[in-house]
């Protein structure tokens, strides 16, 4: 029988966690139809890769992206693939585009996720041709989908198109019955359709774009218990995911979202909260990670925190980065779209003594260390502070306060200065256990969002590249087949998809890796446009040597760097409806 692939002589993992073994793999039809050790036929075989002393695995899953956006106007997803992701799970954080306006979309996706507003709205004005679930659906698989996809769909979104965006955000209202009623049928339709679940958010430093309601919180956060009790009850009953961010400033807010796990008297839920990570503002935090999911999961619940399995360095340009909207000064001045204004703000004697004092601030949880010694410029117009923190600057200045020395630039050079900083994940000795943990997940990529400031597309490269160097010097924390199923199988099970498997009769979603090229290359940034976007530079990775091979539903799509004419002209993902394997 002839084939339409041989993929011969390489190390194969079938994404269980079982041995590895060098296999020939022989694909027909989108499907793996063979996986022997005996040689294949290759008489009438369209293309045979020969992947001696590699590695061929599952395509990569990625639990947590916004590629909403991207989605609709370039649907090849091809940062994401060329590293070996093969699906992808859209509609993360309370944030999907099933059901709220251009305008409205723009504003909750703009500022929160750093896509500029301008170009939701076009993108969903152009392209909107659904209005619930099922139709959304439908108008992903007339796309040429270059990965699978897979979606939940957002609290915010359901809310803000039911209330209307002003009444979504305000506290001081609740859903009427009959809004409380169509929003439990909006959830519903989606499960029919597929969907793996529902995202919700608390975390309040999550904050609107555009005019209307801008730096309110997310519909999501405005929700009172009775409303987020209803709609979880409807994904226990549908044995559906919750994916979740609590406000991590409130005790009450983390309680209550952790524990909805639980089954006690009722179906426990599935759930999945953000994020397991090393935060160096909380270095104490990180052993309280594991603790909490196995006191839950042991009294019946299905948890799991997801995690980047990498150090979480952020890029900014000037003031433009989340981190700053989690107090008031910092929001304050991202508050203010006009810049003239906000350059008349940060020059403010009365602001700054604000900001200096709540930078200064050890109290409550954060996520941002606010230590501006650990902040170094990467680029400015004046070449005389590059390679120096703001607190190196502040001290060459004459001792002036770090805080004064970042305003000080940014209203001088504004996104012309360039820095970076990294937030949490930075010990490797915690990045192991948090990576081998069973209560955590390996993804929150954020891919397709934060364009500018940080790239961790290859995440999963990143992960096998830790735990292969482990092995090789003699100190493991997990087995490479190990490393593979929780990138992988692990991940396709949770959240009941099609995905993460290689063996016979699998869909043929393959990534081939050269483990010698598993180096340092993985950790270097580059700058590519989004034609999306007006061309936007957006920082990516750029490690091709590694990844040699990419096939999604059989087609190869990438290969020594470059994209085939398949992806993005040819669909070769597909929507993945949630129980349907």
């Amino acid at each position: 029988m002839s084939y339409d692939t041989i993929i011969k002589n390489g190390r194969w993992f079938d994404g269980t966690g079982g041995a590895s073994a060098i296999r020939n793999l022989g694909l027909r039809g989108g499907r793996v139809v063979a996986v022997t050790s005996e040689a294949l036929d290759e008489d009438g075989c369209g293309e045979v890769v020969d992947a001696s002393g590699q590695w061929v695995l599952p395509g990569m899953v990625d639990i947590h992206t916004h590629y909403d956006i991207e989605v609709l106007r370039g649907p090849a997803l091809a940062e994401s693939v060329r590293h070996g992701v093969t699906t992808v799970l859209l509609g993360s954080c309370s944030l999907s585009t099933v059901h709220v306006d251009a305008t409205t979309a723009g504003d909750i996706f703009g500022r929160v996720e750093a896509i500029p507003r301008r170009h939701v709205i076009e993108a969903i004005s152009e392209k909107k041709t659904w209005n619930t679930a099922r139709e959304y659906v439908a108008a992903l698989e007339e796309l040429p989908l270059g990965p699978n996809i897979a979606a939940f769909i957002g609290h915010s979104d359901i809310r803000g198109a039911e209330m209307g965006l002003d009444r979504a955000t305000r506290g001081d209202i609740r859903p009427t019955a009959a809004e409380m009623t169509s929003m439990e049928a909006t959830l519903t339709e989606a499960l029919d359709a597929g969907f793996v679940g529902m995202s919700a958010q608390q975390l309040r430093f999550d904050k609107l774009d555009g005019d209307l309601c801008r730096s309110r919180t997310l519909p999501s956060t405005y929700a009172k218990a009775r409303e987020r009790r209803r709609l979880n009850a409807i994904l226990r009953r549908r044995r559906r995911v919750l994916q979740a961010g609590p406000d991590i400033t409130s005790p009450r807010s983390i309680i209550a979202m952790t524990s909805s796990t639980l089954g006690i008297g009722r179906r426990r839920l599935k759930t999945s909260l953000l994020s397991a990570a090393d935060l160096k503002a909380n270095p104490f935090l990180v052993y309280l990670m594991g603790a909490i999911s196995r006191v839950l999961n042991g009294l019946g619940g299905d948890f799991r925190w997801q995690h980047l399995p990498v150090p979480f360095e952020v890029y900014a340009d000037g003031i433009d980065l989340v981190i700053f909207e989690e107090f008031g000064s910092g929001a304050a001045a991202l508050h203010l779209s006009d810049q003239v204004e906000r350059n008349a703000l940060m020059r403010n004697e009365k602001y700054r003594r604000e900001f200096r004092k709540q930078y200064d601030s050890k109290f409550g949880m954060r996520v941002w260390h606010r230590d501006f010694f650990d902040a170094e410029i990467v680029d400015c117009p004046d070449d005389t502070v590059i390679g120096k923190t703001f607190g190196q600057v502040g001290q060459d200045r004459g001792g002036v306060h770090p805080v004064d020395a970042f305003l000080d630039l940014v209203v001088e050079y504004g996104t012309k200065l360039r820095w970076r900083t990294t937030i949490s994940n930075h010990r490797p000795e915690f990045l192991a256990k948090l990576g081998a943990d069973p209560g955590v997940q390996l993804g929150f990529s954020d891919a397709g969002a934060h364009l500018r400031n940080m790239a961790f597309y290859n995440f999963g490269l990143r992960f096998l590249r830790r735990v292969h160097d482990a092995e090789r010097a003699g100190c493991p924390f997990m087995t490479i087949e190990q490393a593979v199923h929780r990138l992988t199988g692990e991940l396709g099970d949770w959240y009941d998809i099609d995905a993460g498997r290689l063996r016979e009769g699998d869909r043929a979603d393959i990534v081939i890796i050269d483990p010698a090229h598993l180096d340092e290359s993985l950790d270097s940034y580059a700058e590519c446009p989004v034609p999306q976007f007006d061309n936007l530079p957006r920082m990516v990775n750029r490690n091709d040597d590694t990844v040699t091979a990419v096939f999604i539903g059989g087609q190869r799509v990438f290969g020594d760097g470059e994209p085939t004419a398949a992806l993005g002209n040819t669909k070769t993902g597909r929507f993945l409806r949630a129980g349907a394997k």
